[in-house]
């Protein structure tokens, strides 16, 4: 991924939330030269002085069947996005694009089935701990269980390499910064409101 010097993120603990926080990325190999993609939720975990993601897919997904011919996988992960209009800016400029974007490089390897069980344990943990009736692993019939893990195959990406880029108009002065942020507020779209906050955030960091 190309990121110019403005807009990278070098910073592992604000890289971590941001995949945490944006969890459902593109997992991406080839199969005979062909790029081959599925969209799917990932957790982001450390073992010992490693990270790795871990996720599953359908059983009858080929694409598990190419991790061990890839070198490297690719996963990507975005966060919002929205349009900037250049007519927001002091001085006579081009429209751009603000965004987030995490890229992730790997060796992908096929969990155990209990590694799995494991997996699809926490991630039930996380997305459902907080509900009013949580359906959790322990929850849920043996019968089911033993079913559904017939149709899926887990896998665990060690990370090798993690690009990472906050374009969030940095290189704006802070007056254009701020009407930025002003007229994200005002459009109707939601990923241009959540850029708004994820530039207001920033901005008060900064400070």
């Amino acid at each position: 991924m190309y990121i110019p010097k403005y807009y990278r993120v070098t910073d592992v603990n604000e890289i971590r939330e941001f995949i945490q926080l944006n969890s459902f990325g593109t997992l991406v190999t080839t199969k005979q030269g062909k790029p081959i993609a599925t969209h799917l939720p990932l957790q982001l975990r450390k073992e010992e002085d490693a990270y790795y993601l871990t996720g599953h897919v359908a059983y009858g997904n080929p694409q598990w069947k190419t991790f061990e011919a890839c070198e490297d996988v690719l996963v990507m992960f975005q966060g919002p996005h929205a349009y900037i209009s250049s007519s927001w800016y002091e001085q006579e400029n081009v429209p751009t694009w603000n965004y987030q974007a995490v890229h992730v490089y790997g060796t992908a390897s096929i969990l155990n089935e209990e590694e799995l069980k494991q997996d699809l344990a926490m991630l039930l943990q996380k997305y459902e701990k907080h509900r009013n009736n949580p359906v959790l692993w322990d929850k849920l019939s043996p019968q089911l269980l033993e079913k559904e893990l017939k149709g899926i195959v887990g896998f665990k990406i060690q990370v090798q390499e993690i690009q990472a880029a906050n374009k969030l108009s940095q290189n704006r002065n802070e007056k254009d910064y701020q009407n930025i942020v002003n007229k994200l507020y005002e459009e109707e779209d939601l990923h241009s409101q959540q850029m708004a906050e994820v530039m207001k955030k920033k901005l008060k960091k900064d400070k």
